[in-house]
């Protein structure tokens, strides 16, 4: 049995979940409910390997046949952490990577109906805000699930200055958005999406805005 298991660490929970994939890689679901979240905040770095453990055994890592991990935007050094740790076992394991923002995550598990800005506030920096709706090409690289991301998230001084439309919280759900990083990247391994590693990185955009 081919396995996948999804990493997500962009907020103060970590997500940890694992499904089965089956012969043509289509979603099989998690019957066995392997699934939790971790509220481990700053002690992500010392009890990310064993959180990972309780959820999926490093003897069965070997069954492992695509992974895939929450790029962000969340805090560096806890949404680093899963991405490093999900890059190495890539490489040394020879799957598939999927990276996929935490903002999509949240829009498909709220089934966004139009476009909406995501926002996510940071104390003394402004806001983080991305624009999320539906598809119109159903499943595709650029639009997971049939949901798209119309803009990516960026920092923004207020929400005031985000272009107009409706806007909605971005709040993490652990381990629901686990859940739908999951089944997208069944998804992709159903549709054959070759997914290598290497340009899997987090996404922390908090750069000034026009600054390069």
């Amino acid at each position: 049995m081919s396995l996948v298991l999804a990493l997500h660490s962009s907020s103060e929970v970590l997500g940890v979940g694992v499904a089965s994939l089956d012969g043509q890689g289509a979603f099989a679901g998690n019957p066995a409910g392997r699934s939790q979240a971790f509220p481990l905040g700053r002690s992500l770095s010392n009890q990310l390997f064993n959180a990972v453990e309780a959820v999926l055994p490093a003897e069965q890592w070997p069954q492992i046949g695509r992974l895939a991990v929450a790029l962000g935007p969340g805090g560096f050094t806890g949404t680093r952490l899963t991405v490093v740790m999900a890059r190495t076992l890539a490489e040394q394991l020879g799957v598939p990577l999927d990276g996929v923002g935490s903002f999509l995550l949240i829009a498909r598990r709220l089934q966004l109906q139009q476009p909406t800005w995501l926002v996510q506030t940071l104390p003394r920096r402004g806001v983080v805000a991305g624009c999320y709706g539906p598809g119109a090409h159903g499943f595709n690289p650029d639009a997971w699930g049939g949901m798209e991301e119309w803009a990516a998230p960026k920092l923004y001084a207020s929400a005031s200055e985000l272009p107009a439309g409706p806007q909605q919280a971005a709040i993490p759900e652990l381990p629901a958005d686990v859940d739908e990083l999951l089944h997208l990247a069944c998804l992709a391994a159903s549709a054959g999406i070759e997914a290598p590693w290497q340009p899997v990185l987090p996404l922390y955009p908090t750069s000034p805005v026009g600054e390069v």
